[in-house]
């Protein structure tokens, strides 16, 4: 499992740069074929487990990669992701698709990571907490035009980067890594609804990020 992709670019377009999730969708929809690598795993089949790790080693790299940001360190948590589901993927029952089972391992590991540095970055648990003062200005489901533009590739990846993680892994997984509200709720045990907004608070903060930096680049 040594040969992890250095690249932050993910295999699927951003959604914040005008792409789409139905790629993704599909990922999470084995065949027959990729069904049966994964019966094949499960009863401890190494080959097996080597091609599931071929298949979905990107994108668990790009996920690592953008919430801690450092390449090394994404290496060695994709590499933990992978000897987590070596350990568990004998429990995989088949109630969510694949994908997003094992999504849900990475991110687990991830925020592991990230309590043990003991980053003051709001914590997932935070980022689910409702809050009823918020009300939301627009529909949470719909796209964000401000972040659909043609937007400058390194200000916006700057922009996600410092996101506080809750909101930078919503982000990731709904506008980057394309799975839908209902996939993400799977993944880290909330409501749709709290996917939605946590999305929704997270463009927010992208958006006013985005607007500072133009208006510090528009002074003489």
């Amino acid at each position: 499992m040594s040969d992890v992709p250095t690249s932050t670019q993910s295999p699927q377009r951003s959604r914040a740069n005008g792409g789409g999730g139905a790629a993704a969708s599909r990922l999470t929809t084995p065949n027959a074929a990729d069904a049966e690598v994964l019966a094949r795993a499960q009863a401890g089949d190494h080959h097996a487990f080597a091609q599931l790790y071929a298949l979905h080693k990107r994108r668990i790299y790009s996920l690592c990669l953008r919430m801690v940001g450092n390449v090394a360190e994404a290496e060695d948590l994709t590499q933990e992701a992978f000897l987590q589901l070596h350990r568990k993927i004998a429990t995989f029952r088949g109630d969510s698709a694949f994908s997003t089972w094992l999504h849900r391992l990475a991110i687990n590991v991830v925020l592991m990571q990230l309590r043990k540095k003991g980053l003051s970055l709001i914590s997932l648990d935070e980022a689910m907490e409702p809050n009823p003062e918020e009300g939301p200005s627009r529909s949470f489901g719909a796209p964000d035009l401000t972040l659909t533009g043609t937007i400058d590739r390194l200000v916006l990846e700057h922009a996600i980067a410092d996101l506080p993680a809750g909101y930078r892994l919503i982000f990731i997984l709904h506008d980057v890594e394309g799975f839908e509200h209902n996939e993400i709720a799977s993944m880290l045990e909330c409501s749709i609804g709290n996917s939605k907004s946590q999305l929704h608070k997270a463009r927010l903060k992208l958006r006013d990020a985005l607007r500072a930096q133009n208006r510090q680049e528009a002074r003489p």
